[in-house]
């Protein structure tokens, strides 16, 4: 068993077994139907015979009544026993769907900032859809199939094999030659399946992918690229499906030979015995009885088989994904972070992307509690993986993050981000409603207090002209509001929040002048007292700032007040501003 399916069966089991009393009862259930059904058969058996042999009189007619009787009962008991593994199996499957997916969805927001990233949306959507589909049809098949069917196998060859042991004997052999015909074709089988999954995730990532980017695709008029690019997926789907297709084709053609051989076997030597008086009518009945139970679920063995490993191979790579160890974690010992007074001390702070790729390199600033600090400096300059860093996106590779004291590698992820506000430069929205995106801020604030960010962001300007005002869904992303509407929004949600850090990255780039007068006068009131971070290209949204620090090839290159550095001659920060005039570009 390889180690990818036996971790998807430990994975379902550690689910399963939650409800192992259920699990329990049901099996109980499902064995005794089955060895019922096998039972069944003998009575019939006995019927046929005595049919055959006895007279009309009354005697050997009230044999045959008592005879159906216990056949009706019999029947009575197994409908009975597979209710009850019907009906338990109705509680059971969606109830352990239903924690598959909240597991998923618990381990996968516990990855990194940089898991995600690198990685699809929709591809990690169906991943999680996979596994959960995977789960039921692997029960299914386990349950309702293999289970029962080798169940069925071991009561038919013990009773036939009371009757006679070399018909018992012919059938174990044929059945452990079709059996590990079926088992070897499955493994030659199944790393095909795999590829034709993976070809699937492909298809659907890079259909997602470009959906998300329809836009770029009509502005730079890439149509016939895209769907060149997604038809060389398609047809790579395609060749793999038609060719698994075509191997199953080719076993099914090979079970039906191997059946009729059997049936004509197993009655060619009956009909010898029966002419020596060694098997009666009743031993046929018994014979063609067991052989259509059996050769039934024989026929569906392969199916079953490869639906099995196909639903393995489906879950695979969200199994993966499940045993990925998260880049970032708790210590064992982490301890939720006190702020008192939000000092934050960047010591000798390295990160590296790689090996290869260096990005800050030895950052060493002290922020007091309540200073307000710009960040300035080139694009790539370090200035975003620092912020990313602080919430601890990231984990450093070299040096420490403090606040007021406490290294934020030895706190709780969760407390340290519940004491910092952030506004990005393109916030990123649920497609919930505007009371619901600002409310996240803190999710217990009551609809005034909403209301109350909402107007210092001057959100209500634009919200007061919707039709449905803060019940406004603002669709995915957040794409039915402008630029400048979805960082008012974001505003809002860190007035709300009210953390005592604060950290803003070109929170009014995306605003008109007018705007960003209105909501330069609401960041000052809501950087009151709080430690602030600021970064700006637009340098002259921080020559307020207490400090302006200017980052160069992720290390400090300058530190000073605006009115330090525009005197600096020949410093980085002067040429920026006189690049742009004053703070604008010319």
């Amino acid at each position: 068993m390889q180690p990818v399916t036996r971790q998807t069966y430990q994975l379902f089991w550690h689910h399963a077994r939650r409800y192992r009393a259920l699990v329990t009862v049901m099996v109980i259930a499902l064995v005794m139907a089955v060895v019922l059904e096998t039972i069944i058969p003998l009575s019939y058996k006995r019927f046929f015979d005595i049919l055959s042999t006895g007279d009309h009189q009354g005697a050997t007619a009230g044999v045959l009544v008592g005879i159906l009787f216990n056949i009706l009962w019999l029947n009575i008991i197994t409908w009975g026993l597979w209710r009850v593994a019907v009906f338990g199996n109705n509680f059971l499957q969606p109830r352990v769907m239903a924690d598959l997916a909240n597991s998923c969805f618990a381990y996968l927001h516990g990855h990194s900032y940089g898991f995600f990233i690198s990685r699809f949306v929709g591809s990690l959507v169906r991943k999680v859809n996979r596994l959960v589909d995977s789960f039921e049809n692997v029960s299914d098949r386990v349950y309702w199939e293999l289970g029962p069917l080798a169940v069925r196998i071991i009561a038919i060859l013990l009773v036939l094999g009371a009757r006679s042991p070399a018909l018992a004997g012919i059938l174990l052999g044929w059945t452990v030659l079709y059996l590990g015909i079926n088992y070897v074709f499955t493994l030659y089988k199944l790393r095909f399946e795999e590829q034709r999954a993976a070809a699937d995730t492909a298809v659907t990532a890079r259909l997602a992918d470009s959906i998300t980017n329809n836009a770029n695709i009509k502005l730079f008029t890439a149509h016939g690229h895209e769907q060149t690019e997604f038809g060389k997926l398609t047809e790579r789907q395609r060749a793999i499906t038609r060719f698994t297709w075509d191997l199953d084709g080719l076993m099914w053609a090979l079970q039906s030979l191997l059946m009729l051989a059997l049936e004509f076997s197993m009655f060619y030597i009956a009909v010898r015995w029966w002419r020596r008086g060694q098997l009666t009518i009743g031993d046929f009945v018994l014979i063609q009885t067991y052989l259509l139970q059996l050769l039934h679920r024989l026929w569906d063995f392969g199916r079953i088989i490869r639906d099995l490993y196909k639903g393995l191979a489906n879950a695979q790579e969200m199994v993966e994904v499940l045993n990925m160890p998260h880049d970032v974690q708790n210590k064992p010992v982490a301890t939720p972070l006190r702020v008192s007074r939000g000092a934050l001390d960047f010591r000798q702070v390295r990160f590296d992307y790689s090996s290869t790729r260096q990005i800050i390199k030895g950052f060493d600033l002290s922020i007091a509690p309540g200073e307000k600090v710009g960040l300035v400096g080139p694009s790539g300059a370090g200035k975003t993986t620092l912020v990313a860093l602080l919430f601890r996106f990231y984990d450093v590779t070299d040096g420490r993050i403090l606040i007021d004291g406490q290294n934020i590698a030895d706190v709780t992820q969760e407390s340290l981000r519940s004491q910092i506000s952030f506004v990005p430069q393109d916030p990123i929205l649920f497609h919930r409603t505007l009371l619901e995106n600002i409310r996240y801020g803190n999710r217990d604030a009551t609809i005034e207090q909403v209301k109350a960010a909402a107007s210092a962001a001057h959100c209500d300007e634009f919200i007061s002209q919707l039709p449905a005002g803060y019940d406004t869904y603002v669709g995915e992303r957040g794409v039915k509001l402008s630029g400048g509407e979805r960082q008012r929004v974001a505003i809002a949600r860190a007035i709300l929040k009210n953390a005592p850090i604060l950290v803003l990255d070109e929170a009014t780039s995306s605003l008109d002048s007018h705007a960003e007068q209105l909501i330069q006068q609401a960041l000052a009131k809501l950087m009151e007292g709080k430690t602030t971070i600021v970064i700006a290209h637009r340098l002259s949204t921080i020559n307020k700032m207490n400090r302006i620090v200017v980052v160069r090839d992720g290390a400090i290159h300058e530190v000073g007040t605006h009115a330090e550095l525009v005197k600096t001659s020949g410093g980085l920060y002067r040429q920026l501003w006189e690049l742009q005039a004053g703070g604008f570009i010319v």
